[in-house]
């Protein structure tokens, strides 16, 4: 049941077709997985089981009649994360005060994938608001990393990272201000896909924030770009939606790839067991032809944080208001993180914010006119522990000195600072506390066909989740 609960979508869609599977064989081995492992990796914030096998039933009648009358994501299990809405379901954004609230609308991006076939059958955890790089809350406790439970699995998409790893869905959404997606892919071992700006419609009037994108997350490459085909194109909900409709990259040819490898993107903290497995995922795609080649890049972290940090401060200003009127109800690491953006960005402004955005983009864009894609790891430590004290003095060591701020070690940052680049995280290893490590595939706007050639190589050489022994132990 376990193995069953772990097939790809894409997979799964060709055993319905063939009559090898029906949908609810599968949705029963996700939920089965889900009775064994939620009471230890706690990743689903709500279940719809009895609807979601009602609807499964109806997926099979139609594979039964044919594969015409079957849509494109036909009977496949979706997660979808807490802070989108989904009308006649809990709409909370992971915050107590909110627990009662009900969605009274569907999102452009939840609406595709329900009208393309999918079934809902759960929501994901978040922390709350969206507002960490863990994933605790009042409201659900916290969720912990299927490979170690001891062990954060990144925020904010946390839940949906965490659901893929234990097999507690197919496939899973996403967003990402600050690595929302690729800091939990990472952590978790799954694949986490910030898309070009634009690619899939924003909720007004979150799509006016250009640090923010929503994405795919899943266990294989091929899965994320089917997600990307069913919820990609423009929406006249969104002005910045993209014209014409972006469809997924097929498979690209790696051989023809120039690759620039940075360990650390000039001065951001990193751990030698990640530039290790950084070194392994170059030897790959080296191996598959293509030409990689370390680059003098410098995206200075302390330039990054004080753009990200202003950015987040006008952002979080509405707030301190909202802190104030729920006192003893909301999670410390929500206001460990407005406090901190707050003071970080004292005397700062707007212009400032984006004048370093553009020294940082004629730094990036100096090497994206060379090359195909920037190669670089996800996040610099996997020694985050779930019970972090956000508010408190607890830390991520590196090198000998302590990080109390988790951006600092998350690489991802400068990619929402530089939002118009698509960055995928994946895979890339464990380190020797059982936690994964992901890389991030960075590549030019508008051009992600190498993206993708790029982490299908790398997925071949690891086969992700393709055995049982390559698969979280957690709960089993």
């Amino acid at each position: 049941m376990s193995d069953l609960a772990y097939t790809p979508a894409t997979e799964a869609l060709r055993m319905f077709r063939t009559g090898e599977l029906s949908p609810v064989d599968l949705l029963d081995a996700v939920i089965a997985r889900a009775e064994q492992i939620e009471p230890t990796v706690n990743a689903l914030g709500h279940t719809f089981y009895d609807e979601a096998r009602s609807q499964a039933e109806q997926a099979a009648e139609r594979w039964a009649r044919g594969g015409d009358s079957a849509r494109p994501l036909e009977g496949i299990p979706v997660a979808v994360k807490a802070d989108d809405s989904i009308a006649g379901q809990p709409f909370t954004m992971g915050s107590l005060p909110m627990r009662d609230v009900v969605a009274e609308h569907t999102s452009v991006f939840a609406r595709r994938l329900i009208e393309a076939g999918a079934i809902v059958h759960a929501r994901t955890t978040i922390p709350e608001f969206a507002a960490a790089g863990i994933t605790s809350s009042k409201l659900w406790g916290v969720t912990r990393n299927p490979w170690n439970p001891r062990y954060a699995v990144g925020g904010s998409s946390g839940g949906s990272a965490a659901a893929l790893a234990a097999g507690t869905t197919t496939l899973a959404t996403g967003s990402d201000i600050a690595g929302s997606i690729r800091i939990p892919a990472s952590m978790c071992g799954v694949v986490g896909y910030k898309p070009t700006r634009g690619t899939i419609p924003i909720e007004s009037p979150a799509n006016l924030d250009h640090y923010l994108h929503l994405g795919s997350m899943a266990r294989t490459v091929d899965d994320v770009a089917l997600m990307q085909s069913v919820t990609a194109g423009p929406d006249w909900s969104d002005p910045a939606s993209l014209w014409p409709r972006v469809s997924a990259p097929d498979a690209g040819q790696v051989s023809q790839l120039r690759i620039a490898v940075s360990t650390d993107l000039g001065d951001w903290p990193v751990t030698p067991e990640v530039r290790a497995s950084l070194a392994r995922t170059t030897e790959v795609l080296r191996a598959a032809g293509a030409t990689v080649e370390k680059v003098d890049l410098s995206l200075p972290m302390e330039r990054v944080l004080r753009a990200a940090t202003i950015h987040y401060a006008m952002s979080f200003g509405g707030f301190h208001q909202y802190l104030d009127a729920h006192p003893g109800e909301i999670s410390a690491p929500l206001i460990a993180n407005v406090t901190a953006h707050t003071k970080r960005a004292e005397g700062g402004s707007l212009p400032e914010a984006q004048e370093i955005e553009g020294e940082l983009w004629l730094a990036l864009s100096a090497v994206l006119r060379d090359y195909d894609m920037l190669l670089c790891p996800t996040m610099g430590s996997t020694e985050i522990f779930a019970d972090l004290d956000y508010a408190g003095e607890d830390a991520v060591e590196i090198g000998g000195r302590r990080w109390f701020d988790l951006l600092e070690v998350a690489l991802t940052v400068p990619f929402n600072v530089l939002g118009a680049c698509p960055v995928m995280s994946v895979p890339s290893g464990h380190d020797s506390n059982g936690v994964p490590i992901g890389v991030q595939l960075v590549g030019r706007p508008y051009e992600e066909r190498a993206i993708f050639a790029a982490a299908r190589a790398i997925e071949r050489r690891d086969g992700w989740y393709a055995a049982p022994d390559a698969r979280p132990g957690a709960g089993s």
